[in-house]
This record gives C-alpha cells, structure tokens and sequence, in this order.
C-alpha cells in the first residue's frame, strides 16, 4: 500500500505491517488502520502513522524508556479482544503530546496503545483504577531518572587498583 503522509510524504507500508485497531484511540474512532513509522534520528520515540487519514500521526513511545516502574493489568476480555496467546508478542506504548515548548511534552500512561505483534491488533486501553494520568511531564521525568542514577553512581564506592 502506497500513501501520502503529511509528516513523511509518499511512503509504502507492506501489507502485513498493517495494524488494525480492535478498540480505536479515544476521539479517533474512524481511524482503524496504521503503521509504525521509525526513524534513528527520533529514538526512542515512533510515529503512529494513521493510514485512513494521512494528515494524522501520533508519536509514541515505550513507558519504561522513561519510567522504569510502569505496570499495567491487562485483564481476560482486553486479551480476547486483541487474540494474545502469547504475551511475550504485545507491545506497550503510550501517545506523547509534543507542545510548541517541548519542554512540557507529556505523555499519557493513563491510556497505553497495545499492539500484538503477532495478529497486528492493537487498542487503547483506559487504566480506570490506576495512579496513572494522562499527562506526565516526560522531561521531568528524565531528570529525576538522570538524577537518581547520578547520586547512586556517588555512592558506591570508588576502587583503584
């Protein structure tokens, strides 16, 4: 399939990279269709390529890039619907909102995309019970991460031989 993106301009997306969306993306209902569009200079982050409307893209990331604690339960039904059987083939991300400051770029971790690798089914899950948000300062994030490792490095011990 040959289309013509906004962001990436004309593109080919090979049948089964397709993914097809069981549950869509709050407020994008009439988008079933995308594809993965990765790119080094963007690492970690993805590109969800909208393959119904060219002109929309959503730039993903994995959670635990950034957070390292992110869990999420995935319950019976949400495993039926995108037809795992093996859990080791889902992939989890969560949509980045990039700001005309991107040092306010947030993401969501309160409504994680899951994509089986295996079928190429995908949904956006809401975590209704969960401390999860849908706006977390991912730059801040980092920093507090970048931190931590900081101050542990400081505290182990120095060896010289």
């Amino acid at each position: 399939m040959r289309i013509t993106t906004l962001k990436f301009g004309e593109i080919d997306v090979p049948e089964d990279k397709i993914i097809v969306m069981a549950k869509p993306i709050l407020g994008f209902e009439n988008l079933k269709r995308y594809c993965i569009v990765e790119r080094e200079d963007c690492a970690p982050f993805l590109w969800y390529q909208s393959l119904d409307d060219p002109t929309i893209v959503f730039v993903l990331v994995n959670p635990v890039y950034f957070y390292a604690e992110y869990r999420i339960e995935v319950n019976p039904k949400e495993v039926e619907e995108l037809h795992i059987s093996d859990v080791r083939s889902v992939e989890t991300y969560v949509i980045v909102t990039i700001p005309a400051d991107p040092s306010q770029m947030t993401v969501n971790l309160q409504g994680p995309v899951l994509i089986n690798t295996e079928t190429r089914l995908a949904k956006q899950m809401v975590l209704a019970n969960s401390d999860y948000g849908v706006k977390h300062y991912l730059l801040a994030e980092a920093e507090r991460t970048a931190e931590g490792i900081e101050a542990e490095a400081e505290m182990q011990p120095a060896y010289s031989r």
